[in-house]
């Protein structure tokens, strides 16, 4: 069974970090989705998506976004329930972040900058939009694989097929369906 998860979004408040009895990291927060279609008024709407976060992905989000920030998140749909002040039972659905992405430079969000050593990064600059360093323990990085050569390059928008003759084959096995 899947249960897999991947919005975009802008956070509605600044996050809130908690921690647990035992230590441990939590981050409520909740992204504005837009829909992909307009309303008959020509505006998108929008839907509100409860999210949680937990341990080192709760510290970083609350310690580096703050309201408007846009963000990516990989994560599960987690249904759960209650019983309320008034004894009804009151049901949840959260996405639980297995992965959070910055999207924007920290300028653009208004976040604090942290500092970054050169130990950590080796070239001074924090991973925007929330990837791994490229190394993480001194020495230089070096890509393990050759320059592009430019007569391979393809463009994106140019017609890979435009120059073919003829039709172009194509077998049942090479479809992905």
């Amino acid at each position: 069974m899947i249960n897999r998860v991947v919005l975009v979004g802008r956070l509605t408040k600044d996050p809130e970090l908690k921690y647990t009895p035992n230590g441990i990291a939590s981050c409520r927060f909740q992204v504005a989705v837009n829909r992909a279609f307009q309303n008959q008024q020509g505006e998108r709407e929008a839907d509100f998506i409860s999210c949680v976060a937990w341990r080192k992905q709760a510290e970083n989000l609350a310690n580096y976004q703050r309201k408007g920030a846009l963000i990516g998140i990989e994560g599960r749909i987690q249904t759960g329930s209650y019983e309320g002040q008034d004894g009804k039972r009151v049901y949840t659905t959260d996405v639980v972040a297995d992965s959070i992405q910055f999207l924007e430079p920290r300028s653009n969000s208004g976040s604090p900058t942290p500092q970054y050593g050169r130990q950590a990064y080796g070239n001074n600059q924090p991973p925007y939009g929330g990837g791994q360093p490229q190394q993480q323990f001194g020495g230089t990085y070096q890509q393990n694989q050759p320059p592009m050569n430019q007569q391979n390059y393809t463009r994106v928008d140019e017609d890979p097929f435009a120059n073919s003759k003829g039709p172009i084959e194509v077998s049942e096995d090479d479809l992905p369906f």
